[in-house]
């Protein structure tokens, strides 16, 4: 699990271009049974575990002053309009013992021979995919391999993704993923 440092960002006034220009990016806590808490987070410590965790895995939260630690899900991701940095994160901490909803990427992985040796094209009809599980249990991504597409005529259904135990995906398990 991917560890984040943070301080609460007390003076919420005091200009946040000049926090963004020291690379400290603005962030809000929230999630049920938890005060809201404004902070501030190290832009590069935050781009290395958003990269290992995404936005459907936990994250550890160290807050400096706080006792505990928060198990977070990133919800939201501002970005500058212009250089696609980010500029505001949303962090949740879920209810470990509740189910949640998330958006999980799609992630094609083998060679179909249908694409390979009859010049076909792999149509990816979902890029996320929604799934419903502990917090605990959400996966970074879904891989899919499609060596197992031999023909114009072979698919792989949502009912063929191999999941981890206690996921559940949120569509009809007959319908096309590719």
């Amino acid at each position: 699990m991917p560890l984040l440092s943070a301080k609460i960002r007390k003076d919420i006034k005091r200009g946040l271009k000049d926090l963004r220009k020291k690379d400290i990016l603005p962030a809000v806590l929230y999630g049920p049974g938890i005060e809201n808490l404004n902070l501030e987070l190290d832009l590069k410590e935050f781009e290395k575990a958003y990269k290992e965790a995404g936005e459907s895995s936990l994250i550890s939260l160290n807050v400096k002053g706080q006792k505990e630690k928060f198990l977070v899900l990133i919800h939201a991701i501002q970005l500058a309009p212009v250089s696609g940095k980010p500029i505001h994160i949303d962090l949740y901490q879920p209810a470990l013992k509740e189910e949640v909803e998330v958006t999980v990427p799609v992630i094609i992985e083998g060679k179909s021979l249908a694409v390979k040796n009859l010049e076909g094209t792999l149509i990816k009809h979902l890029l996320n995919i929604e799934v419903r599980a502990l917090p605990q249990k959400l996966p970074k991504e879904i891989k899919v391999n499609v060596g197992k597409l031999k023909t114009f005529d072979d698919y792989i259904l949502i009912k063929d993704l191999q999941l981890p135990e206690g996921v559940k995906v949120q569509r009809d398990p007959e319908e096309i993923l590719i």
